[in-house]
């Protein structure tokens, strides 16, 4: 037994140098030669497997790009994040930079529709029974407001019903009764020149072209679509200070001449819908979408308004920015169409009153 245990050890002996020879990186001769390269052609594989695994981050880099597709997400709430900008902050939103002629179109006839919903009793807000009383009034409605002027024809036209008896008037007595409109001078020099061409060129009545009433004293563009509309029923746009304002917050276009509004505006809708169409634009202007404070927080156009935003978007301090009807104020007619009261609207107080 004990002799055999000898070449056992001499074997063990004899695999010493079998992995002496497996240590060695260098290429020897021999047998042992043959197996060595394998073994670290074996070992060079695993920086193979280690290159593999250099691909992983490969895999996450690929993984990366899902943030980019969400960064790519959020470019939309950045169109809207105009629309959430706190108060006073100048608001950077846009309708789509793509949007055609047709979406524009559509977008538009949208907020004309959902503004009809708004003010179904949409009206002239100046007070007049006559077109006579409505050229006037008009004329006189610039650089003021038209519960000033309502407040203020009703002595007029008492003392000067017709255009014979205003085109005959003494300027220093009209002059009187106008002063509360401001720019009285002006204002009674125009009435009483538009007064003696309807005398003198149309028989004392108000014509119902627009090349002949855009010749009269004192009246252009607008005033002319004024009266065409609402005395003739001759459909027009009146592009006034309001109209101008929300149709360029609304990007309906970007002119700023008021006969190229006109134009651009005019574009958009059908003909048949420009009167009741000024009256919601400019009826919105006044209630909501206000020049320095608009209450976006309490406005029923919000999600289609590119400017939402530049005004108060809490809706409890939007509310209180609500004017005439809508805040539960008078308006500015003292005698109001019957749908307007109907619907809650007031009417103004005559001049002196509380």
């Amino acid at each position: 037994m004990a002799k055999k245990t000898v070449p056992a050890t001499a074997v063990a002996k004899k695999t010493a140098p079998a992995k002496a020879a497996a240590k060695r990186t260098a290429p020897a001769s021999g047998d042992g030669t043959k197996t060595a390269p394998k073994k670290t052609a074996a070992k060079k594989t695993v920086p193979a497997k280690t290159a593999a695994k250099k691909t992983v981050p490969a895999k996450t880099a690929a993984k990366k790009t899902v943030p980019a597709k969400t960064a790519a997400k959020k470019t939309v709430p950045a169109k809207t994040a105009a629309k959430k900008a706190p108060p006073g902050q100048p608001s950077v939103a846009e309708p789509p930079r793509d949007e055609s002629h047709t979406a524009l179109v559509r977008r538009a006839r949208r907020i004309n529709r959902e503004l009809a919903e708004v003010y179904p009793y949409a009206h002239p807000e100046l007070d007049f029974q006559n077109p006579f009383q409505l050229i006037v009034a008009t004329v006189l409605s610039a650089q003021t407001t038209d519960l000033r002027v309502n407040q203020t024809t009703p002595a007029l036209f008492a003392k000067y019903p017709t255009p014979e008896d205003l085109a005959e008037a003494n300027a220093e007595e009209v002059e009187e009764i106008l002063r509360p409109t401001g720019f009285f001078r002006a204002k009674t020099k125009s009435v009483i020149g538009l007064s003696k061409a309807l005398r003198d060129d149309f028989g004392g009545e108000v014509p119902g072209r627009l090349e002949d009433l855009v010749k009269l004293p004192g009246v252009g563009r607008k005033t002319a679509f004024v009266v065409l509309g609402n005395a003739f029923g001759r459909p027009g746009i009146t592009v006034d200070t309001h109209f101008q304002r929300l149709v360029r917050r609304w990007k309906w276009t970007e002119q700023t001449e008021p006969d190229k509004i006109e134009a651009a505006v005019g574009a958009l809708f059908p003909k048949s819908e420009w009167t009741m169409l000024s009256h919601h634009v400019i009826f919105h202007g006044r209630r909501i979408c206000h020049a320095r404070k608009p209450a976006c927080g309490a406005c029923p156009i919000a999600p289609l308004c590119p400017a939402y935003g530049e005004g108060e978007t809490d809706p409890e301090k939007a509310r209180k920015l609500l004017k005439y009807e809508k805040g539960g104020f008078p308006g500015q007619r003292l005698n109001p169409p019957q749908s307007y009261l109907d619907a809650g609207g007031i009417p103004a107080p005559p001049l002196g009153a509380g």
